[in-house]
């Protein structure tokens, strides 16, 4: 019999991505998608375990969704919870001990199990934690393209998962297994389904998508950056973007693309997490700044127009004032159109956290502050510096006033315009007239295609 199912997703991109192939399984099941959680038979959380309140978050939902269970149960209505995801692999047993009304944790290596798991029905909780590199995404249905035209006219493709570096603070490596990459084929396959169903721009993800190793129709092992060539040539692909990259894995090949395939946009989200060698030694991370500043350099020679962005983490064991003044000067000698940064947050598990030099917290919040305003000074200057220029805007849904149309610059920059002759899908060369703290204004080129 069908059902109602409601998914909220946690972090990153790729759970974003998972949250809608678990969407895409469940409907192929007949089953259909409320956005009330109230209303659903269902109850799907796929969580984030990359910092600790994003971990608590989810213990507070399930608090909500507990209420929820209750009431319909009271109606006469049978709800199953679901969670899924890091939290999900990492934490299993403290779910089920801390929430009994949880029926089904699955890991992010095991969803494409959830309609067997679902209709199970157990008494007890069901845990599903299968980090096998067994490949999930043959098992899992395209979807639908009236559900892909729902989704809009940009969407991620998991082309690689896992992580093999082990950085001390970071626990993908146990949630998320080893890195696998997906075949050729099988990206291709996903891609044309999508661009078929009106997708413009399409984003290579994985946890360390630039260590993509596929299995290409030759028989040989594809990188990331011919992957991206080849991708480019596909019908229908207006735009292409991946995210997100480890220095170590940012090969010559990679950087060439960014000159030799203009579909690919000029916007590198490239983590240095510190710039401190010393707190990268300390990070394991396997490279020093010179190593990074000598990749900006590379590819700032190959796309002169490139725009970066870059993650932070502040307060890391052992972080001193000089280690962090370190990062700062680092900061203001790439300059970053936009970065995220924040405090550390020990993980259990890992590495980090166990050091016994572990910073205070208003130490943290205090260096946080004072980074977040140099990144944000950064940001708005390149806003501002894009103001007279024309940028090609692919426009994605209508604006928050009458009349307006709202797409994203090459930099992922939000642009407003007048609606005029633009429509959802359009690709169109705008002039920037305007830039405030959070979005662009500009006015289409009237007679102009986008280059």
């Amino acid at each position: 019999m069908p059902k109602r199912f409601f998914v909220k997703s946690y972090g990153c991109q790729m759970n974003v991505y998972d949250s809608a192939r678990m969407g895409d399984l469940l409907r192929s099941g007949g089953h259909v998608e409320t956005s009330d959680p109230a209303k659903a038979d269902i109850v799907i959380l796929n969580t984030c375990h990359i910092r600790e309140r994003a971990t608590e978050k989810i213990f507070s939902e399930l608090g909500r969704v507990r209420e929820i269970k209750s009431e319909r149960a009271a109606q006469g209505h049978k709800t199953q919870i679901v969670v899924a995801g890091c939290v999900a692999q990492a934490e299993g047993a403290e779910i089920v001990a801390r929430q009994a009304a949880v029926d089904i944790v699955v890991g992010p290596q095991a969803y494409h199990q959830l309609p067997a798991l679902l209709e199970r029905g157990n008494s007890l909780p069901t845990v599903a934690l299968d980090l096998a590199a067994a490949d999930k995404f043959a098992q899992l249905p395209l979807p639908e393209r009236a559900d892909i035209r729902a989704r809009g006219v940009c969407a991620f493709v998991t082309v690689q998962e896992g992580c093999d570096k082990f950085c001390a603070f970071c626990v993908v490596p146990y949630t998320r297994g080893t890195e696998i990459s997906r075949p050729v084929s099988a990206v291709f396959s996903e891609i044309e389904n999508l661009v078929a169903s009106g997708v413009r721009e399409v984003t290579l993800i994985g946890q360390n998508v630039n260590a993509y190793h596929g299995v290409g129709p030759d028989g040989r092992t594809w990188t990331l950056g011919r992957l991206l060539s080849r991708v480019a040539k596909v019908t229908g692909v207006k735009r292409l973007r991946y995210t997100t990259s480890h220095p170590l894995d940012m090969d010559d090949e990679l950087i060439e693309a960014h000159r030799d395939v203009p579909a690919l946009m000029p916007y590198l989200h490239l983590p240095v997490q510190s710039g401190s060698d010393r707190i990268l030694a300390r990070m394991n991370r396997r490279h020093d700044v010179k190593a990074y500043l000598r990749i900006i350099d590379k590819i700032r020679k190959s796309r002169p127009d490139i725009a970066l962005s870059s993650d932070f983490i502040v307060g890391f064991p052992g972080e001193t004032d000089e280690n962090f003044e370190a990062t700062l000067a680092l900061v203001r000698e790439v300059g970053f159109a936009s970065s995220f940064s924040f405090k550390y947050s020990a993980r259990p598990g890992t590495p980090s956290a166990q050091a016994t030099d572990q910073i205070d917290d208003q130490v943290k919040s205090e260096r946080l502050a004072i980074l977040q305003e140099l990144l944000e000074e950064q940001r708005q200057a390149f806003n501002q510096a894009t103001v007279g220029r024309e940028l090609d805007v692919l426009f994605e849904k209508p604006g928050r006033h009458p009349g307006q149309i709202v797409g994203k610059s090459p930099y992922l920059q939000a642009v407003h315009v007048e609606r005029r002759v633009a429509t959802i899908g359009d690709l169109c060369p705008v002039l920037i007239t305007s830039a405030g703290p959070n979005s662009l204004a500009g006015r289409l080129v009237e007679g102009k295609a986008a280059a």
